[in-house]
Formats: C-alpha cells, structure tokens, sequence
C-alpha cells in the first residue's frame, strides 16, 4: 500500500469516528430525558377519612384546572372517578395510610380512561387583600350584628338602623384578608409517598391521621412529582 493510499485510509477512519462520536453525543440527551409526570389539581367531591373511609368507596374529584393529556385538554371541573384502594387509620407505631385509584375522567364534551393515584402534594390557600364583608367595622366586639341591618343601642332599647345616619358619610369600607388559592404545590406536611404490593401509589403519615377534605385542591398524577424549582 502507497503512502498516499495509507493517508487516505486514516483521514477516512478518523472522519467516520468524529462523525459516530458527534451522533451519539446528540442522541444521548434525548435517550437519558425524564419523562414528564402529568399532574392533575382537583378538589374533592366528599370528605376523605383513612381508616373511616373503607377501602372500595367510590370517590369522585373535580378538576380545577384545563390540562392537555395525550393531545385533548381536559377541562376545567371535569369529573375524575375512581376508588379508596387502601385505607388504615394510624395507631400505635403504625401508620396511617391512604391510596386513592382514578380510573377515568369525564367531561361534557368526551370522556378518556386514566390511571392516577393521590399524591402528596397539594396547593395551599394564602390571604389576598378583598373587601370586608364585616358589618360595622367601628363598633366594639362586644356589639354584634343582628342580621337584620341593625346594632343594638346598649344604652337604650331603641335599634339603631347599619349603616347609622350619623355615620362617617363617604367612608368606604376598609380591605381585609381573604383565602385564596396558591398558585404553587407544596408538599402535606408530616406526608410521605410509598408504593403497595400492587403498585398502587399511597400517602403515608407516622404523626397523624390522613384526611382530606373539600376545600383543599389537591393533585392527582401518574407517578411521584418532583418539586418545583
């Protein structure tokens, strides 16, 4: 073989292995990408009880946001039902343990099957600034309203009507906080997540006994979530 021939062969071997390194270094961040768990944030339809809800009660949530899964957005107060498939109070060094099993969704428009469990996330109530719907905002706390429109005089038997003639006139009526939904998950405090013999996803408490109620958004998924960062 020529000099010139070998020279050939080498550039040729060093091109294709430059080639094949950058393929591999392309592929590879799509082969090690997580795949994106599908949260759903729903409020409960009943009140919840580990140990007092039995396992088999059938369960119902409403969704409380749009969601897009496998291309159909699934909207807003969909329905998700399902079943309680695990439910232990806590005693004594054993823990409380509850599993919550979605098996579909319904909406006015359609309907799809899923399987989603409980997690242990959900999305607090925080204080936003709204109007005082508190009537009397000058009176002392001993004077409570009637719910007739009217305060009664301690002084006299006479009512006097809310708001009073010679009240402040103009005066608006101050802001106070009320509860509002956070935009943000956090995790239950005192809550973990474990996995049952069945594979099923459970929320498992050492401190206190798991109850869920009907004011409180919670987040159904797929699998475990990870936090936000």
């Amino acid at each position: 073989m020529s000099m010139s021939t070998r020279t050939i062969a080498v550039s040729t071997l060093v091109l294709c292995a430059v080639s094949s390194a950058t393929l591999l270094g392309q592929q590879s961040p799509s082969t090690a990408a997580t795949p994106k768990v599908i949260e759903f944030p729903v409020t409960m339809q009943q009140d919840v009880t580990a140990g007092k809800t039995s396992t088999g009660t059938k369960i119902r949530a409403r969704l409380e946001v749009a969601t897009l899964l496998n291309g159909t957005v699934i909207p807003r107060n969909a329905v998700f039902s399902g079943e309680v498939v695990e439910s232990a109070k806590k005693t004594g060094t054993t823990p409380s343990r509850l599993a919550l099993q979605i098996d579909s969704v319904q909406w006015k428009a359609g309907s799809a099957p899923v399987k989603l469990y409980l997690t242990t996330w959900y999305y607090p109530t925080t204080n936003a600034t709204g109007q005082n719907l508190q009537y009397g905002p000058t009176q002392p706390a001993n004077r409570t309203w009637n719910g007739e429109g009217q305060y009664p005089d301690p002084n006299s038997k006479v009512y006097r009507p809310f708001p009073g003639s010679d009240s402040g006139k103009g005066s608006t009526v101050p802001d106070t906080p009320s509860s509002t939904t956070s935009n943000r998950r956090v995790p239950m405090k005192d809550i973990e997540s474990a996995r049952s013999v069945d594979g099923a996803l459970d929320i498992v408490s050492s401190r206190t006994n798991i109850k869920l109620d009907k004011l409180t958004t919670y987040v159904l998924a797929g699998d475990n979530l990870l936090p936000i960062k």
